[in-house]
C-alpha cells in the first residue's frame, strides 16, 4: 500500500532537478511514491529524469507531449497518485532528509483533512524562515475560519501547495486539483476552495522545505505574458466566492487581495515587456470594473493611500470596446 504520493512538476530544471532528486532520495520509504512529471521540457532535464527512476526508490516518470504549465502537470500526478495522501514539491526545490516522514506522522496524529507548514526560503546564499500565518499550532482547526479577517495575512495568503500535506479523501472530492491551463497564481484558487469547502486542517513548525527564488528563469522573474494569469486566477477566486453561503462575508477579503495583487504588479511594471505592460494595465483596469463594485469601494477605503490612488486612477482609465462588451454581458456598468 502507497502511504504518501509526492507530486513533482519538472520543466527545463537541469541545473536544478539532481539537488530535488538527491533531496527525494534522502526521503524515500517503501511505501511514498515520486511522481516526476516531465512538461515537455527541452533540456536536460528528460535523460536527469530517467536515471532517477534507477537510483530514488518509487521514483515514476510522467510525461506531457506539450508544454501545458504547472496546474496541469499537477493535475497529472494527482491522477496517477495511489498514496493515502498527497503532497507537493517544484522541480527547482529540496528537501530536508527525513523531512517527508514527519510531515506524514503529524498528519496521521492530528487526523484532519490537511496540513499547512512552514518553509525556508532561499535566494543565493540567503536564507529566510516564512511561516503560516495561523495560530495556533498543531491544533486541528476550521479552514473556512481561517479565511478573515480581510485587512491580515491568512492562510489563503500562504499560497504553496508544497507547504503541506493532504488526505486522499480530498482528491476523492475533487478539491484538490487545480485550474489547467495556469501558469501563474494556480494556488491562489486551488487555496481558497480548499478553505471552503475542505473539513478540516491544521499548522505545524515543520521545516523541511527549501524554495528556490530568484532564478533567471522562473515564471516569477519574467515579465511575458504568461504573468497576466493572476488575473485569470483571481477572477475565479471572486467569482467562486461570491457564489459561496458566506459571500458577504468573504468576498471583502477576496476583492481586497485581488487589489493587492494587482497594486502589487503595477508597481513593478517596467519589468513587463512594453506590450505586456499595456495589457496588464487594460486588463487590470477591467478586472476591477468587474468587481463588485460596493466591496471594491470598501477594499480600497482600507489599503494606503499609494496604492489606492493608483488603483482609483486605473479603475477611471477608459474601458475599450472588447471590455464594454464583456462588462455589459456580465451585468457590469462601466
Amino acid at each position: 500500500m502507497v502511504k504518501l504520493s509526492v507530486i513533482v512538476p519538472f520543466y527545463n530544471v537541469q541545473q536544478f532537478a539532481p539537488d530535488t532528486l538527491r533531496s527525494l532520495r534522502a526521503n524515500s520509504r517503501d511505501d511514498f511514491e515520486f511522481l516526476l512529471v516531465d512538461d515537455s521540457s527541452t533540456d536536460g532535464t528528460p535523460g536527469i529524469l530517467d536515471r532517477a527512476v534507477r537510483e530514488v526508490p518509487g521514483a515514476i516518470v510522467l510525461r506531457h507531449e506539450q508544454n501545458s504549465g504547472l496546474a496541469t502537470a499537477r493535475n497529472t500526478g494527482i491522477d496517477a497518485a495511489r498514496g493515502e495522501y498527497l503532497t507537493f514539491l517544484d522541480g527547482d526545490d529540496w528537501l530536508a532528509p527525513g523531512y517527508l516522514s514527519e510531515l506524514l506522522a503529524s498528519a496521521e496524529r492530528l487526523g484532519c483533512d490537511f496540513v499547512r507548514t512552514d518553509h525556508v526560503q532561499t535566494q543565493a546564499r540567503a536564507r529566510t524562515l516564512h511561516r503560516v500565518p495561523v495560530a495556533p499550532r498543531g491544533v486541528v482547526l476550521s479552514p473556512r475560519a481561517a479565511i478573515l479577517p480581510a485587512h491580515r495575512s491568512t492562510s489563503v495568503d500562504y499560497a504553496y501547495a508544497w507547504a503541506g500535506i493532504y488526505h486522499r479523501r480530498l482528491a476523492d472530492r475533487g478539491l484538490l486539483h487545480f485550474t489547467d491551463g495556469l501558469r501563474t497564481a494556480e494556488d491562489r484558487p486551488w487555496i481558497w476552495k480548499l478553505h471552503r469547502e475542505a473539513e478540516s486542517f491544521a499548522a505545524v513548525g515543520l521545516l523541511g522545505v527549501f524554495y528556490r527564488r530568484g532564478i533567471a528563469s522562473s515564471l516569477t522573474q519574467i515579465g511575458d505574458v504568461r504573468q497576466l494569469d493572476f488575473l485569470r486566477a483571481f477572477d475565479q477566486v471572486v467569482a467562486e466566492t461570491a457564489e459561496d453561503r458566506d459571500a458577504a462575508d468573504l468576498l471583502p477579503k477576496a476583492v481586497r487581495t485581488y487589489c493587492a495583487i494587482i497594486a502589487h504588479h503595477l508597481g513593478s511594471i517596467e519589468r513587463f515587456e512594453p506590450p505586456v505592460a499595456r495589457q496588464l494595465k487594460s486588463k487590470s483596469a477591467a478586472a476591477l470594473r468587474r468587481m463588485p463594485q460596493d466591496v471594491l469601494d470598501d477594499a480600497l477605503d482600507s489599503m494606503d493611500l499609494e496604492r489606492a490612488t493608483r488603483l482609483r486612477r486605473l479603475r477611471r482609465r477608459p474601458a475599450a470596446a472588447a471590455d464594454r462588451r464583456a462588462l455589459t454581458a456580465a451585468g457590469v456598468g462601466v
